[in-house]
């Protein structure tokens, strides 16, 4: 698998993914491998909702990863990369509203001919007067070239999709570009233990099945760094089981998890620890906000962050839903030193097993989703 240059079309890479997910993958079942496994996490009653309004054939030519829903998404526009038949970007125009906007964009034009099918349908079922929704053709390393505009996105969200891109530094550079400031890439995607040989990613099935182009954790930090967001926030992770031994053979001792991690594009100060208190204004989490695998807020609850959790909550759309104090206020001194947050995803997955056994196996692309989340 060759990395292309600017002339994305002819890129062999891009015409196999094309191939795979246009021509042949039909159905959920014709999937080689276990990479596309529904998680094992509840899903919020309100996304059930919406997801229950998606029309049946938009589900069913689904092929992305589980559910990746940021929170506080009221009047938001979002972008979807690789939004496949749109069944993700049906289900966050409800959650968006009115008011919102939700774009997807896909290379696949069979798989937007399903998208764009039911627009008017989906508009209808919704209640709104006019489509708060648009499918663009394009790549998502060129997203400016397929007429999106720069700065114009409060949330870039993507469900297993960068692993099909030969080019993830890319991807990270174009989704920084098309970010307001204070926005946020939010996606779910598989990654693996190490930097993965040439023979792994010439794999063309293994390649399909998101796995031959997995990226190295290690090397999304690196990555996210050098386009200049902040460090990366690590959210949920997951093992991935192939249970293929043909494509188990071939992948040796690399091991694999689906991973969420939150991007921000905010100021890289020098934001101090400080003591911030949830209001709990945010729909889905009116009790409790999960921020990443290290914060969880409860509401009304003083809560003391370091200096870098303060300046991402600070200056992105969850600024409102905080109250924000110093040290050495009403409620006391701050005892926060900074500390290194959890960003491998590996480590996550053994701290999870510890607490719940079990519970940390499952995989990043659902294509079954459909079905868990009837």
């Amino acid at each position: 698998m060759s990395a292309c240059a600017k002339g994305f079309v002819d890129c062999n890479v891009h015409v196999d993914v094309k191939d795979y997910y246009g021509k042949v993958l039909k159905k959920t079942s014709d999937l080689k491998s276990n990479a596309c496994v529904a998680p094992a996490h509840p899903i919020p009653a309100f996304i059930q909702q919406a997801l229950k309004k998606v029309h049946p054939e938009v589900t069913a030519k689904y092929y992305g990863c589980g559910l990746v829903v940021p929170e506080c998404l009221e009047g938001c526009r979002i972008l979807d990369l690789g939004s496949g038949s749109g069944r993700d970007c049906y289900m966050l125009s409800q959650l968006v509203g009115e008011k919102g906007h939700v774009t997807g964009i896909d290379m696949t034009e069979d798989q937007l001919e399903v998208a764009r099918t039911y627009v008017d349908y989906h508009m209808q079922e919704f209640g709104f007067k006019k489509p708060n929704i648009s499918f663009v053709q394009g790549y998502i390393e060129a997203l400016t070239e397929a007429g999106l505009e720069k700065s114009s996105f409060d949330i870039i969200i993507s469900n297993c999709v960068v692993n099909l891109s030969p080019d993830k530094k890319q991807v990270l550079a174009e989704a920084y570009n098309l970010l307001k400031d204070g926005g946020e890439l939010y996606f779910s995607d598989v990654y693996s233990s190490g930097r993965l040989p040439e023979e792994i990613k010439n794999h063309k099935v293994l390649w399909g099945e998101c796995l031959g182009g997995a990226l190295w954790w290690k090397d999304l930090l690196r990555l996210a760094e050098e386009v200049g967001f902040r460090p990366p926030r690590l959210v949920t992770a997951s093992v991935i089981t192939v249970d293929n031994r043909e494509l188990q053979d071939v992948l040796g001792d690399f091991k694999f998890v689906s991973a969420t991690y939150r991007l921000f594009k905010v100021p890289k100060g020098h934001d101090k620890p400080c003591q911030v208190i949830y209001n709990g204004n945010i729909t889905g989490a009116e009790d409790s906000f999960q921020f990443d695998c290290q914060y969880t807020f409860k509401v009304d609850e003083v809560v003391e962050v370091d200096g870098e959790v303060a300046g991402i909550l600070n200056h992105s759309r969850f600024a409102e839903d905080f109250t924000f104090q110093p040290c050495g206020g009403p409620h006391g001194p701050c005892g926060v030193k900074p500390r290194a947050a959890t960003v491998d995803p590996f480590e996550l997955v053994l701290q999870l097993e510890k607490q719940s056994p079990g519970s940390a196996t499952g995989g990043c692309c659902s294509t079954r989703s459909a079905t868990c989340c009837k």
